[in-house]
């Protein structure tokens, strides 16, 4: 049976004027602004972006999106397109302007703005402290997956659609048409768009479960046509058709998916805040007894499950399960408060809620312009092996077997890697049997792939087991070491002697 029609009455201090709506928004997507921006450098974290960056040069200087590789030591020229390009070029125009706080303001607006548009959705069914709590607890799931690569361009956009499709549900009708470029701008920007296609069924299943029964048939074909409009639109970029096949070949790298870092399961060894959320969800449930339909159920489960399954989804359940919660949690309570409806009303004039938009995003600029003149944005010093690729450079080293972590900054020094973050480029039997070589504490897994691609050096963590067992391997000698990485070639009469460890610093 579907669920009675919900009666709204308008909450306190909330004027019916779209300017005043937006100034609460505002404020909290400067917030999330300033606090990413000031930890700069925490969004430098991922060598990834150093890829990204040299792509999005390409394709400027080109003119054209890539259809091959040209970057990797063993796979140049094989087939790889770019699900992010456009995002790539963004940065790579950032970076070409202003260094790396050029992709540091950038990444910190698009996450300044995607919390700003939660909070509006939010706002339609929750009290405004509600709606920034909830955002809050968002921001802080997220926090540590926030770095300056294309997801986090994506991510205004993921919540303007998903918020699209619950506001449709929760009105028991389709979503406009209108929005359907926003499935292109997704595509365009980052292969999670296969997130928002797939959210469609779900979501159209609790719009058609809680509409009157003669409406459900008519109902489910426009939601199918809006499907249909989805899968159309997201092809409506420069890869066409492809931009689906890129986007499927992340998902089919099967076991590979269990040992990246960001492709994990969650890990309950210790509390964190995702498993706070999770307990915190349960004990609202039995506390406040809602009801949720069959349907918002399911969506529900689907996010947990994915946040359970990989640690990357972590961005999908923190911004759409307060969407899929807020109408059953909405407030209906029409305060009475003199006090608080005048200020409501007086906040609600444009002329106010506009200056005071404007006085705060001057501010803001201000304070970014001066901040990035006095700080200079520092990558991740573990990422980047600058002395270690210098001295490969001087001797003309060119088949380099390197950490994982060290790919994207050898494509940014022209320096082609044995390996980088593009796992569909290199795929799941050679990417499994390299994380077994350099993780698996096993000295032969190691150089028999070593002696298989041919390897002249290796360019390992320093703290990495296969660094540390290279020191034992036969025909091999270190070249150099240092706290972020270490070196080593073949032994042989051109092989200088091995330079002792610098001490570290007490």
């Amino acid at each position: 049976m579907p669920s009675p029609t919900p009666i709204s009455l308008p909450l306190a201090g909330r004027g019916e004027n779209i300017a005043a709506r937006w100034l609460l928004p505002f404020c909290v997507g400067v917030g999330a602004y300033l606090i990413c921006f000031f930890n700069g450098d925490g969004l430098l974290q991922d060598s990834d972006s150093f890829w990204q960056i040299k792509v999005g040069q390409w394709i400027i200087a080109h003119r054209a999106v890539p259809y091959s590789d040209i970057y990797s030591l063993l796979h140049q020229g094989e087939s790889w397109i770019s699900n992010a390009w456009l995002s790539q070029v963004l940065y790579a125009v950032s970076y070409a302007q202003f260094g790396w706080a050029g992709p540091v303001v950038l990444a910190s607006f698009a996450i300044g703005t995607t919390f700003a548009i939660l909070v509006f959705l939010l706002d339609k069914h929750c009290e405004p402290a509600h709606s920034v709590l909830l955002a809050m607890l968002a921001f802080v799931l997220c926090f540590n997956h926030l770095l300056a690569r294309p997801h986090v361009l994506a991510l205004p956009v993921m919540a303007a659609w998903i918020g699209a499709l619950m506001s449709a549900a929760d009105r028991r009708t389709s979503p406009s048409f209108f929005w359907l470029p926003l499935m292109t701008l997704w595509a365009s920007l980052h292969g999670g768009f296969a997130l928002g296609l797939a959210l469609i069924a779900p979501v159209a299943l609790e719009a058609v479960w809680t509409a009157a029964p003669e409406q459900r048939v008519a109902l489910a074909a426009r939601w199918a046509l809006f499907a249909l409009g989805a899968l159309i639109a997201c092809c409506c970029t420069p890869y066409g058709w492809n931009t689906l096949i890129a986007a499927s070949r992340i998902l089919a790298l099967g076991q590979l998916l269990s040992v990246i870092a960001e492709w994990m399961p969650q890990n309950f060894s210790s509390i964190n805040p995702f498993e706070a959320s999770l307990l915190g969800l349960l004990a609202l449930g039995y506390y406040s007894g809602i009801v949720l339909s069959i349907p918002r159920i399911l969506l529900l489960l689907l996010l947990v499950f994915m946040a359970l399954t990989h640690i990357r989804n972590i961005e999908a359940y923190a911004l759409v399960t307060p969407l899929v919660l807020a109408q059953p949690f909405a407030t209906r309570k029409q305060a009475t408060d003199s006090v608080k409806r005048w200020a409501g009303e007086f906040c609600s004039l444009p002329f106010i809620s506009g200056l005071t938009r404007a006085v705060i995003a001057g501010c803001v600029s201000a304070s970014t312009l001066t901040y990035a003149d006095h700080h200079e944005f520092v990558f991740a010093k573990r990422q980047t092996p600058v002395a270690a690729l210098d001295l490969l450079e001087k001797r003309g080293t060119k088949r380099i077997f390197n950490s994982y972590a060290f790919g994207g900054y050898m494509i940014a020094r022209d320096m082609p890697p044995f390996i980088d973050g593009r796992a569909e480029l290199y795929g799941e039997k050679l990417v499994m049997t390299y994380f077994n070589a350099v993780e698996g504490r096993r000295m032969d897994n190691l150089l028999t792939m070593l002696d298989e691609y041919d390897m002249e050096a290796t360019l390992l963590a320093a703290d990495s087991p296969a660094g540390l067992l290279m020191d034992h391997a036969p025909g091999w000698t270190r070249l150099y070491a240092d706290d972020t990485a270490v070196i080593h070639v073949r032994s042989g009469p051109s092989s200088p002697p091995m330079p002792p460890r610098p001490a570290k610093p007490s």
